[in-house]
């Protein structure tokens, strides 16, 4: 699964990685991104790309409760196109979340899971593959969520954890904004692993597990198992 990023770039970085022609969203630099937070997002209006925030953790237009959001920060590419809260979705709703680099836990025998930071070999702004719905609460008020697709682990992540999240390439990122692709079979064919030879890892604090932490230096490398 992906539970945690980072996005601790400059702005203008962002919205020239992306190409944004417009940002409706007070952005900050963020090293502990958590489920339920108002998060980045570009979307696609009308061929215009937009820098919009989104809560993470996906509530369907037909949930009952805002809850449902918790169980959907993540969906898994092998099945995206059989759940229902998620195949009428992949023909329009995708977004582009930004990020710098995502954690994962470590399993370790008899002792606290190791936290890991992944980034591209670069270092550069990536986009996870999102998709997103709008939900109307019974006061008529509109939210607007997402979720990151995840896949099976390249060989980098692989040793940390059973997923990754998809990491698309600047071409990929330009077809799944691309409302004219409509095809379902197409962007499922991208949602891909990113190649582990053009990442890097490195073990961090475990002070990034408590969402209430969020100053930089969690993204600092620590020696394997430290506090």
């Amino acid at each position: 699964m992906c539970g945690r990023f980072t996005l601790t770039a400059d702005i203008s970085d962002v919205l020239n990685t992306f190409s944004v022609d417009e940002a409706n969203y007070e952005y900050s630099p963020k090293y502990n991104i958590a489920p339920s937070q108002t998060i980045a997002v570009v979307a696609d209006h009308d061929g215009r790309r937009v820098l919009e925030g989104y809560r993470w953790g996906l509530v369907p237009r037909w949930a009952k409760d805002i809850k449902i959001g918790f169980k959907m920060i993540n969906a898994r590419a092998e099945t995206l196109d059989t759940k229902p809260a998620f195949r009428n979705l992949l023909a329009r709703n995708r977004v582009i979340i930004p990020a710098d680099g995502f954690f994962e836990w470590q399993k370790n025998q008899g002792k606290e899971k190791q936290p890991f930071r992944f980034q591209l070999e670069s270092k550069q702004i990536f986009g996870f593959a999102g998709l997103y719905d709008e939900w109307i609460d019974p006061e008529g008020n509109k939210l607007r969520s997402c979720t990151i697709i995840t896949t099976r682990p390249n060989e980098l992540v692989q040793p940390v954890h059973d997923r990754m999240p998809v990491i698309l390439d600047e071409d990929a990122v330009n077809i799944w904004l691309d409302r004219n692709v409509s095809s379902v079979d197409q962007v499922m064919n991208m949602l891909q692993p990113y190649p582990g030879k053009s990442m890097i890892v490195y073990p961090v604090s475990r002070s990034v597990g408590n969402v209430r932490n969020t100053d930089s230096s969690l993204i600092e490398e620590v020696p394997l198992n430290s506090k």
